[in-house]
């Protein structure tokens, strides 16, 4: 049968989309001609902000006093889940070589970017988790600098618990800078910092599109929208535990779209029955956000079984996709779109948005249909060199002439044959393409 929408979406991720590129432009060209005292004026602007923004070591050590205990001890058992978690993924690649012919040695070799700037919001909520996630794992990676940026709250600066976590995580310098702005001094070099190779980690839709506009200049970890999930649950799955969850992640904004897909009609109805009275009774901005993403970008989608559940969610692509259903391993097998997966009612996305190890800086939007979330492999190029002898590097010479020829590439040609003559020349050959 046709895919059932009880609840249907009456806006998209993308309805807003276009509304703030010409301020973020504006802003950055504004400030890469203007440098250190401009950003610093929209620093006062948009921070309220007038502090030191380049911390000290004191101004950090002062701030990580201010952290309980606790709350340090949690903080340093997630770094540690991510940081073995992203030592096990640089492992899976390695330099290698091989010997395409005799003689003629091709290789791969993986470098870590110089620069790293890692954007960790602190606006509306304390991202304290995107700290652990993008500077940890650039850390890994082996970036020989690591710039960690978040805004400061009026006089009182970067909240002391991103400071701590981004300092224990490995950042060589903490900028207390929000918005446009700090993205501007980590990717122009302000302050006295390296410019930045790479940017990385969430943001509002400024931060957002500053990434998008810059990107080219720098690499950037991806283009985000904002975040989405979607639930596959059957009859087995517990309603109260599905619409908690969706609860969980409709308040991280008001356009943050939540799904509900399954092949059972009555949860489905329970599930949309007991939604309203978990958003109400959530503190009073995080029911504003996501009473907003419930009325407007949530959908509720009734299948006929598993494999149409299956096909809808590979078509949504979302960001963060959870399995409450029986026969986990089917959906493991079966499943291709998706930044994160998490199987079972056991585990949620809280879970990996917080502390699993996994990174939580994913592809939204549907981009999780061709690219993966943060990694330590997104600070990492991938190049390869080679060598060969000049016996070994006669039939590749052969070869190029012949079919740099065939596309009417001559100076490429000329290239291969000028070795051929060297290194041969009492042999003959043909490096036409005619026969």
């Amino acid at each position: 049968m046709p895919r059932d929408y009880l609840k249907k979406a009456t806006l998209t991720a993308q309805s807003h989309a276009t509304e703030v590129h010409d301020t973020v432009k504006t802003i950055l060209a504004d400030i890469e001609a203007g440098g250190d005292a401009k950003a610093l004026e929209y620093a006062v602007k948009f921070d309220k902000f007038d502090g030191n923004v380049l911390m000290t070591a004191d101004e950090i050590e002062a701030a990580c006093a201010l952290v309980p205990e606790r709350l340090k001890a949690d903080i340093r058992f997630a770094h540690d889940n991510v940081r073995r978690f992203a030592e096990t993924q640089k492992s899976t690649v390695s330099d290698v070589e091989i010997e395409i012919v005799p003689g003629f040695v091709a290789g791969q070799k993986a470098i870590p970017v110089d620069a790293a700037g890692c954007y960790v919001p602190g606006g509306r909520y304390s991202h304290i988790a995107s700290a652990i996630m993008t500077v940890t794992t650039a850390k890994v990676a082996g970036c020989r600098h690591i710039t960690a940026c978040s805004p400061p709250r009026s006089s009182e600066g970067v909240a002391p618990a991103i400071v701590y976590a981004a300092h224990i995580c490995g950042a060589d310098s903490i900028l207390a800078m929000g918005g446009v702005q700090g993205v501007a001094a980590m990717t122009y070099g302000l302050f006295g910092l390296p410019s930045a190779n790479i940017l990385v980690g969430p943001g509002n839709q400024f931060v957002a599109e500053a990434k998008r506009i810059l990107y080219g200049k720098v690499g950037i970890d991806m283009i985000a929208g904002p975040t989405d999930s979607l639930i596959l649950a059957d009859g087995s799955a517990d309603a109260h535990v599905v619409a908690t969850d969706l609860v969980s992640q409709a308040e991280h904004g008001y356009n943050s779209p939540v799904w509900l897909v399954t092949d059972d009609r009555g949860l489905a109805q329970k599930v949309m029955e007991l939604v309203p009275a978990l958003i109400e009774d959530l503190p009073e901005l995080n029911r504003e956000n996501a009473f907003a993403a419930w009325r407007d970008y949530a959908e509720v989608i009734v299948c006929s079984d598993r494999e149409e559940m299956a096909a809808c969610s590979d078509d949504y692509a979302p960001e963060h996709l959870t399995v409450q259903a029986e026969d986990l391993d089917w959906w493991l097998g079966r499943l291709t779109c998706y930044g994160s997966l998490f199987l079972g009612e056991e585990t949620t996305v809280s879970y990996g948005d917080k502390a699993t190890g996994t990174n939580h800086v994913l592809p939204t939007s549907g981009a999780a249909s061709y690219t993966g979330g943060l990694s330590v492999h997104k600070y990492m190029k991938i190049v390869t060199w080679q060598r060969a002898t000049r016996e070994g590097s006669k039939s590749i010479a052969e070869a190029t002439a012949r079919i740099s020829r065939l596309e009417g590439m001559e100076g490429h040609a000329r290239a291969a044959d000028v070795r051929l003559a060297k290194y041969f020349p009492d042999e003959q050959f043909n490096l036409t393409a005619d026969e």
